[in-house]
């Protein structure tokens, strides 16, 4: 090679003879394969594989680029967009594909490097180095491609394949529940119902909460439900199976009666949850547009993916025994502490020592902190846990279009605060309830009424 052309392009054409020159082009080389894949096989190797390798690095680059700026002006159109199945896959394909571009990228260089070239003392730390970049770039990217997959299923498996609806009056409702399909049960049974009441710009939400206990419970006029209990569920003890209140209606429709509602399953939901919808239309006099069941089964499981969560019991409860508190061998002492999943169940599931209406404010407590504690961050880190648990917690009919909205919607929900509204004694006694009550309290929350001028104060 002639010294011209070595002092012309040192990178492709270096003085092999010189040790010191050879050590500096080695970490040059693998430096500018972590920071600019590609750039080492245009400077000192095969140009077109090069060129090829800058093409995707730079596209990554854009991409990258134009989705967070996207985000930071449009975010629901652009998470309505990433979790789309066809957007999902094609980035579970491209990430796929940039790890093993960028494997070959790195192996090709480090033949370009020509280790035994360079000095014996900095040979471990080039190869090292760029073992090092291989597995975090190549890793990072093979990660990305695994997390887009699991996306890809756990948003199939939860959200339903139905059209968006509007806001009604201004708010989005949710029928939330959380259900226990305890071994002493037959099926499923709602322990803790609220309807949530999301504002739709401003994201503030209200839930209420009602007792499990409430009977009778009344129907929507023209309802499925309310030809089958025109007087209301319970009233008069009217009911099919052995207790009548409100969490053993979605228990009898779904194992008794589910012909009632034929098109619940298309629809993403279940006659037993279509048949709640009613009831809580019932009392609430809000029109319900979606549900979600959380099954508490389950519920200790996502706790655990998410790597527990903070808590702060102000009293001392017990983790097992009986009603009169004989057995009990472990307990929930009071204070700010960080609860696994099985203790974080206990939390909201203890009716020894407390009253059923004590335990519903405690997983409404436990709702709170899920909903302040549960962020990108913990998210992205545990994301497989989380998407491995959450089909088996979580069931709701939301539709997998409006996913980006309510995403976006849940950001403002976090920053403006959960309130909630709980219809039990001594406001409600959920045996004899005053539904006008209930119903009132709900429209002056949502809707609070415009104070009227003091007619004394004029003049």
């Amino acid at each position: 090679m002639t010294s011209a052309a070595t002092a012309a392009k040192p990178m492709r054409y270096p003085d092999t003879r010189s040790r010191e020159v050879m050590t500096k082009r080695a970490w040059w080389l693998v430096v500018l394969n972590l920071l600019i894949p590609g750039s080492a096989q245009v400077l000192a190797g095969n140009r077109k594989f090069g060129r090829f390798g800058l093409f995707c690095t730079l596209s990554l680059w854009v991409v990258a680029i134009v989705a967070v700026v996207a985000y930071l002006l449009w975010p629901a159109p652009v998470i309505t967009i990433a979790t789309n199945w066809f957007t999902l896959t094609a980035v579970q394909v491209l990430l796929a594909l940039y790890a093993v571009l960028w494997v070959v990228l790195t192996l090709d260089t480090l033949r370009l490097v020509r280790l035994v070239r360079a000095s014996p003392n900095a040979r471990l730390g080039v190869a090292l180095f760029a073992t090092l970049a291989l597995v975090a770039v190549a890793g990072t990217a093979g990660y990305g491609a695994v997390v887009a997959g699991s996306a890809r299923g756990t948003i199939g498996s939860i959200f339903a394949q139905t059209a968006p609806v509007e806001p009604v009056d201004g708010y989005y409702t949710f029928l939330l529940l959380g259900g226990d399909a305890g071994a002493d049960r037959e099926g499923l049974r709602p322990d803790s119902t609220s309807v949530v009441a999301v504002n739709a710009e401003t994201g503030k939400a209200t839930a209420f909460g009602l007792p499990r206990d409430l009977d009778p419970v009344p129907f929507p006029e023209g309802s499925e439900m309310a030809s089958l209990y025109p007087n209301g569920y319970g009233y008069e003890d009217d009911c099919d199976v052995d207790v009548c209140q409100l969490n053993s209606i979605y228990t009898e429709i779904q194992l008794k009666n589910p012909e009632l509602f034929p098109k619940a399953e298309a629809a993403g939901s279940e006659p037993g949850i279509e048949a709640m919808k009613q009831a809580a239309e019932g009392a609430t006099g809000l029109k319900i547009q979606y549900y979600v069941l959380v099954d508490m089964q389950g519920f200790a499981t996502l706790i655990d993916a998410l790597g527990g969560i903070t808590m702060t019991p102000t009293q001392r409860l017990p983790m097992d025994g009986d009603e009169d508190l004989n057995d009990v061998t472990e307990w929930i002492e009071p204070g700010k502490q960080v609860m696994d999943g099985r203790t974080a169940l206990m939390y909201a599931r203890s009716r020894h020592s407390t009253s059923d209406y004590d335990r519903i404010a405690r997983q409404r407590e436990l709702q709170d902190a899920m909903l302040k504690q549960f962020n990108p961050t913990n998210v992205l880190l545990r994301f497989q846990e989380i998407a491995a648990a959450s089909p088996d917690v979580v069931k709701t009919d939301v539709p997998q279009s409006m996913l980006g909205y309510f995403v976006n919607l849940a950001g403002k929900t976090k920053a403006a605060g959960l309130a909630s509204v709980e219809f039990v004694p001594p406001l409600i006694d959920p045996t004899e309830p005053d539904y006008g009550l209930i119903k009132q309290t709900v429209q002056d929350t949502l809707w609070p009424p415009t104070p009227t001028a003091d007619p004394t104060d004029a003049g």
